[in-house]
Parts: structure tokens; sequence; C-alpha cells
């Protein structure tokens, strides 16, 4: 008796542990550190001032990030949190062979938002899902008639040429800056400003996606900015914006994140 006891008990934590890997496969299960997700693609115009999104970057070639951009679903986009991540994403043969293109992948930055319709949408919490530029979503899958494909994600650091990039937006009580091309894990954290009148730094707040507010003037001074990423990596930029900075100018520092 002790014996089949074992058997049934064996029996029953295979089957519970059966059924928890096909919710995790349904939902968003991970294995080896990809995560199951799904994607689709939004539009046929590569004109990069079509692909800046809810994330504000206005122009994806002039932010940095050239048209392999996606907009994610509201479990992966955190409130513009993650504006400028990058996540690697293939397509899951093993779930469609007939649309997933072989061995393909791309990696897509995070720069819009896809909303929720609250009715069994793929954009629904807590979905993990990737609306790709039409350029990003046929680098991993076939053209045809699929709208949708399983795809496998994960977290990648960011590559970028050049420096991070600084946008001077709005009016003279109410400065906002743009930060783009940024590099490393690509999401910011927090960002502070310091004026050539200051010797502290003033915390500025996320106004929306990329774009950062100080409620001060700081027309006619030298700008310095510090920026932490999620990550934790904290690099400060000194003097990148000259006093003599107009509205609407963008400034390119030398430094970057790795």
């Amino acid at each position: 008796m002790a014996i089949v006891g074992y058997t049934y008990k064996r029996v029953f934590i295979w089957n519970v542990v059966l059924v928890i890997c096909v919710f995790l496969e349904g939902t968003n299960g991970q294995s080896n550190g990809w995560i199951n997700a799904r994607a689709t693609f939004y539009g046929g115009n590569q004109n990069p001032s079509t692909l800046g999104g809810a994330c504000g970057y206005e122009n994806s070639y002039a932010a940095g990030f050239g048209v392999n951009t996606a907009a994610l679903s509201g479990a992966l986009y955190r409130g513009g949190e993650a504006c400028g991540a990058c996540y690697q994403v293939i397509c899951n043969r093993q779930l469609d062979s007939k649309w997933c293109l072989r061995r393909a992948s791309v990696t897509v930055t995070a720069t819009n938002f896809c909303p929720s319709n609250n009715q069994g949408g793929w954009c629904d919490p807590p979905r993990h899902h990737f609306d790709m530029s039409t350029p990003a979503f046929f680098r991993i899958a076939r053209q045809g008639n699929e709208g949708v494909v399983p795809v496998l994600y994960r977290r990648v650091g960011c590559r970028r040429s050049g420096g991070v990039r600084f946008t001077l937006k709005g009016q003279p009580n109410f400065n906002m800056i743009m930060i783009t091309n940024v590099g490393g894990s690509g999401d910011i954290k927090s960002a502070w400003i310091r004026g050539s009148r200051s010797r502290i730094w003033s915390p500025m707040h996320r106004n929306w996606g990329a774009n950062w507010q100080t409620n001060f003037d700081v027309r006619t001074q030298t700008l310095s900015f510090r920026i932490t990423l999620l990550d934790g990596k904290t690099t400060e930029f000194l003097n990148v914006v000259p006093s003599s900075w107009k509205f609407g100018q963008t400034f390119s520092s030398s430094k970057q994140f790795s």
C-alpha cells in the first residue's frame, strides 16, 4: 500500500507540474532567459516620423533608433519607463513553423505604447505583446496574410552610435528635455539637471515617455545632466548644452552608456 500511495503521489505531483508548464507556455513563461509573447505589426509607412509614438521621440532616426522599433503592451511599457529599452525578438517556429522565419532575429527599441481594448485584445494585461514596425516584423516572419505570430524575447543592451542626445523643448517656466540615443539598458529611471548658476543637481520628472521636465527657468545657462538607468548605472554629462541654446535645438554629448 505504501508503494501504491507513493506512486499516486508522484503522478499527482507530475500532473501539477505539467499543468503549471502548460499555463506558463500559454501566458508569459520563461525558458533559458527567453519569455513568451506575441507580435503584430502596424502600418506600411516606413517614414521615420511615423515611428516615434507614445514615447515622444518624434523621429526614430533622429533619436538614433532607425526603423526597428515597437509599441509595447502595458505589461512591458510600464507607464513609459520602458521607453528606449532594447529587446531581441525571435519568431517561435515550434508554435508556428508556417509563418516564422528560421534562425531569424531582430533587436527592437521600445518607442510606442500598444493600448488595451479590455476585450481580450493582444495588448490587454497581463499579455506581453510587441506591435512592431513593418520592417522589424518582416525580419522574423514571412510576408503573407498572417497578422500575429508567437515570439520569444529577452532584454539586451542597446548599441548606439555617438553620445546621448538632449533636445530642449518647452517655454521659460516649463523646460522639457527629450533624452534620446541612450545606450546600455536604454531605459531611464531618473534624471537631474544643473545650470551653470547652481552647484546642486535638481531632479527632473518624467512628463511622458522620453520627455523630462523642470519647472524653473534655465535660459542663458550652460546645462549639465545626470542620468541613472533602470539597471542602476549613472553617468554625468557636464556642460553638454551651451548657454546660447534655444528651444528646439538638440545637443549630442561625447559620453555613452555601455
